[in-house]
């Protein structure tokens, strides 16, 4: 369900609005849920009822873990320990991180689904769908560019989101990211063939919700294991483009200069007092 995105999306909100968006994160959650579903007044006090417990467990247990993680990643920063093999433990820990928080909520979203309504379940798969269509919209757009104009588009974002964590890039860094840009593999296509084939699945599912009597459970299933519809195709791909990007990031990593290392030590440091503040408020 898409209630857990929220969630995680808010948890990393950078800037000075990070705790006040934890703090406010019920009255987000259910900003950004009534996309898809609008719950009854039923449905809603149970949901809150859950979510003041996912917001509890997230602040007590959680909360420290990611303080945690990103102190050692500030180590490695300070200490130039930033090497391909660094980087790929650190991306494994942030996806561990959404993995708990998946296998904490699933199995209570499962349930609360089992009582949606037809109208909601139609509510639900349509405004998933019109995300799809947008998002097939953006690829058509796409397929019109030539190779030239692609490659720029790539470097250009590879550039931008370098330049969200340590400042403007050098022109040695821009050369690192040029020479590596044409390395990676376009996955867009393959990310949202994944993406419906998820989404037929869980609407098959939810057409026998009343006459299965393990509708929960399979929900609860394909919930907390959908990598495993994933194609082949799109775990190489997914593979390839992390270790890519893994060997470029550590190629800059090593360059860095003085401002650029001071603004991502700063940029750890302000989300470490943040997460540390947000487990206080708990006290």
């Amino acid at each position: 369900m898409k209630y857990a995105i929220a969630v995680i999306i808010i948890m990393f909100i950078s800037g000075c609005s990070n705790k006040l968006a934890y703090n406010n994160i019920d009255w987000l959650v259910y900003w950004y849920m009534d996309d898809y579903v609008e719950l009854n007044e039923k449905q809603e006090a149970v949901f809150d009822a859950k979510l003041r417990r996912w917001i509890d467990w997230h602040r007590s247990k959680e909360l420290p873990r990611y303080t945690a993680h990103l102190r050692a990643l500030r180590n490695d920063l300070r200490s130039e320990s930033l090497s391909v093999k660094t980087l790929l433990k650190h991306y494994d820990q942030a996806s561990e991180h959404w993995q708990r928080l998946r296998n904490e909520i699933t199995p209570q979203l499962a349930v609360i689904a089992a009582d949606l309504s037809d109208e909601q379940v139609i509510h639900l798969f349509a405004a998933l769908e019109s995300d799809n269509k947008e998002k097939r919209e953006v690829l058509a757009k796409r397929v019109g560019l030539t190779d030239e104009e692609k490659m720029e588009a790539r470097v250009e974002d590879l550039i931008e989101n370098m330049e969200e964590r340590i400042g403007r890039l050098t022109a040695e860094q821009v050369a690192i990211v040029n020479r590596y840009a044409p390395r990676f593999t376009s996955s867009s296509q393959l990310w949202l063939d994944y993406r419906t084939d998820l989404q037929q699945r869980a609407r098959r599912l939810f057409i026998s919700r009343k006459t299965d009597p393990q509708f929960i459970s399979k929900l609860t299933g394909l919930l907390l294991d959908p990598e495993q519809y994933r194609s082949d195709t799109l775990i190489d791909v997914w593979h390839h483009n992390r270790e890519t990007h893994a060997m470029m990031a550590a190629e800059i990593a090593a360059t860095l200069t003085a401002t650029q290392r001071n603004k991502a030590d700063k940029m750890l440091t302000r989300l470490i007092d943040d997460f540390a503040a947000l487990q206080q408020d708990n006290k």
